[in-house]
């Protein structure tokens, strides 16, 4: 039978995905190795194991002690896996700023969370890092794994998966595209790689609040880099001892809002739902896209799973309440929500009366108008207004020719809403685009507004 004894066996070899709509623009092969797949739902799972198999036999933990950890959630939960088969009791400190979801599944696992703000130093006694020391000094027979400054965490991707990601890409990676918070993933896995083939670029995604970018590039820690942030699971404000900045290439910054619409549309158009920092990840890689050539292989390393934000990056409320969602609006938006509406036309040589009465019956306010199958120019509610106002009498069967505008200007389904200010004005009323089926739509003020 192909069984596994208990369900730390089953950690490791997650699968390497394509991506395809979210990386359109990009002209290399993208590859996310997909954490998810891991029993705790992330990559930190792996990690877990190591520290406390090396605590074993090192004899730093003992039969029926107690673990001690300060995490983010995911840390926590691989360890919690690890205590629940081998018969340890946990106690968990973490941030105010983790998402509820996560402190409910440490719970659920039978591990006591104790929550400490954010915006303190970590050397407060009120930090998550202050109170995971004090209790390994207080509780007896206890051991504090301590992720950051633990090398076993490196170790562990070293020894997993870096060799997972040479095996599944057969030695074609060009580029590793990872978030870094304790350091251990990037440093361990690029470790391997780099040693396998000294030319692979490893770039790490930082975020806006966290010192490791300008530490990289300066070799200075600057306090000032340091304050809040909302993204969960990358950048420090301090300098773990697992993050080797020699093996890493280049530290790429992303947004909050960034990482949030990037981990939405990995869900939307790759049927990935994922954390944070896989947003953060991907957005990070986007931005550096133009380094990128078709001979490339990519892979993005994707921690953990969406479930432990939907209350977070996944709850529209939360994303409009922080300005998130705003930014998040394109065109395609808008056209999605004419999906069902059929583009009126009217031609050239048509008269104003035929016009009038095309808008009458299908309560438009603007046409193209066509000739030859092209546009030629646009038809406005006010523009055949103002020809009867002035015209009583005879201005039925004038042609729409004499009275139409421009054509409307066309934009990309890919333009965000906010842009479309460059385009509509006093005298340009609304704009054409096509949508994914090659259909023509005209989105006016008034649908702007609908959607907004």
């Amino acid at each position: 039978m192909k069984i596994s004894n208990n369900v730390l066996e089953t950690i490791g070899n997650t699968p390497m995905i394509r991506l395809n709509k979210v990386v359109k623009d990009v002209k290399a092969l993208v590859l996310g190795k997909v954490e998810t797949y891991n029993p705790g739902h992330s990559i930190k799972d792996r990690m877990a194991v190591q520290m406390i198999d090396d605590a074993e036999a090192e004899g730093l933990l003992k039969p029926g002690g107690t673990i001690i950890e300060c995490t983010s959630g995911n840390t926590g939960m691989g360890i919690a896996l690890v205590a629940a088969v081998r018969g340890y009791k946990c106690i968990f400190t973490t941030s105010d700023k983790q998402s509820k979801e996560k402190l409910d599944m440490l719970k659920a696992l039978g591990a006591e969370v104790i929550v400490c703000p954010t915006n303190v130093e970590p050397k407060d006694p009120r930090s998550y890092y202050s109170v995971a020391d004090r209790l390994s000094k207080q509780i007896p027979n206890s051991y504090w794994s301590n992720q950051y400054d633990n090398l076993s965490n490196r170790k562990a991707h070293y020894m997993s998966t870096g060799p997972e990601i040479w095996e599944q890409t057969d030695g074609k990676i060009t580029h590793l595209v990872v978030g870094v918070g304790t350091g251990g993933t990037i440093s361990g896995t690029a470790k391997y790689l780099k040693e396998k083939n000294p030319k692979i670029q490893i770039w790490g995604i930082d975020t806006y609040g966290s010192v490791f970018k300008k530490f990289h590039e300066t070799g200075v820690f600057d306090e000032k880099e340091i304050y809040p942030y909302i993204t969960e699971g990358i950048g420090e404000d301090i300098l773990p001892a697992n993050v080797d900045f020699s093996l890493i290439d280049h530290f790429e910054k992303v947004t909050d809002a960034d990482g949030a619409l990037a981990a939405r549309n990995l869900a939307r158009e790759e049927g990935l739902l994922l954390g944070y920092s896989a947003g953060s990840a991907l957005a990070g890689l986007l931005q550096l896209k133009d380094r990128l050539t078709a001979a490339d292989v990519v892979v993005i390393i994707f921690h953990d799973h969406g479930s432990r934000y939907v209350g977070k990056i996944y709850n529209d409320d939360w994303m409009r309440e922080r300005g998130f969602l705003n930014k998040a609006l394109l065109v395609n938006d808008l056209l999605k929500a004419h999906k069902d509406q059929k583009l009126i036309t009217v031609g050239a040589n048509d008269t104003v009366r035929q016009a009038l009465q095309l808008m009458k019956e299908y309560d438009i306010s603007q046409m193209p108008v066509m000739k030859e199958d092209k546009i030629v120019g646009s038809l406005s509610e006010n523009a055949v207004l103002t020809y009867i106002l002035e015209n009583p009498v005879s201005h039925t069967e004038k042609p729409v020719a004499d009275i139409m505008d421009e054509p409307l200007p066309m934009v990309e389904a890919d333009l965000a809403v906010s842009q479309l200010n460059k385009y509509i004005t006093k005298k340009v009323p609304a704009v054409m685009a096509k949508d994914q089926s090659g259909n023509m739509h005209i989105l006016t003020k008034y649908d702007i507004l609908q959607m907004i």
